[in-house]
């Protein structure tokens, strides 16, 4: 199956009222393990992560192209102009182009997109940073992966998935698919771990991360952080992971 709906939410159990543990972008395709009244079980074929959805109907769409942008505004043609909806797609969705014009392109039979938006499905972007600052001041979420909200790391994988790469989901797994830093001045583009939690590293003063506890994706001071997590969580760093090149 091919999600077709702009977000949808994945829950721990098949229950509107459980946890979102993650989210499906427009595009992503899914499998069903089991199907209920209401909702159906099912694994994600990006990440592999197991979940429920409620029931809705999925076209068949074959993507060609992906949102570049953090969000693409979704248009209707109206009399040869387009005109904005209230709708978006959010970064890393897939499309299927239908019609390619030279501002707009329509992905759906009656929705547009701008041309700027969206990239080719093999389009690369090796810039970790330039990804995670998409996301600066995005409102941290619990198991969202989109503009509307994400966590921490989701905010690391995003990156891969768009990059058509394999990334664990949680970062219990991802702490584990990483290799371990070796040296120990901290660089562009290392992760650092906590239970839990994780931040991508600017330079060796400056992280990036979704942080729970100032409810938004910011930029922080690497030590500082360090003594707040370590301060106000009780954690302390569990592992040094380095980000190998695409």
């Amino acid at each position: 199956m091919i999600n077709t709906k702009l977000i949808l939410d994945v829950y721990e159990n098949k229950s509107s009222k459980s946890k979102i543990s993650t989210q499906i972008l427009y595009g992503e395709k899914f499998s069903i393990i089991k199907n209920f009244k209401n909702f159906l079980k099912i694994k994600n074929s990006y990440d592999g992560y197991i979940g429920y959805i409620k029931k809705s109907k999925n076209d068949l769409i074959i993507p060609t192209h992906k949102i570049i942008s953090l969000k693409a505004n979704i248009y209707k043609k109206q009399k040869n102009k387009f005109i904005k909806t209230k709708k978006y797609l959010s970064f890393a969705s897939k499309i299927m182009i239908i019609n390619k014009g030279k501002k707009f392109s329509r992905f759906e039979k009656f929705n547009w997109i701008h041309n700027a938006d969206f990239v080719h499905i093999n389009y690369i972007e090796k810039n970790f940073l330039k990804i995670c600052k998409l996301f600066l001041n995005t409102k941290y979420k619990w198991g969202g992966k989109t503009y509307k909200g994400i966590d921490c790391s989701a905010l690391v994988q995003i990156f891969f998935q768009f990059n058509n790469k394999f990334v664990p989901r949680d970062t219990k797994d991802q702490i584990k698919f990483f290799k371990n830093k070796k040296i120990k001045k901290l660089q562009n583009r290392d992760l650092i771990f906590w239970k839990g939690h994780v931040a991508v590293c600017i330079n060796n003063k400056l992280l990036i991360h979704a942080y729970g506890p100032r409810k938004k994706v910011l930029i922080m001071n690497t030590n500082k952080t360090i003594t707040e997590i370590k301060n106000n969580a009780k954690l302390k760093i569990i592992g040094r992971k380095k980000i190998e090149n695409l």
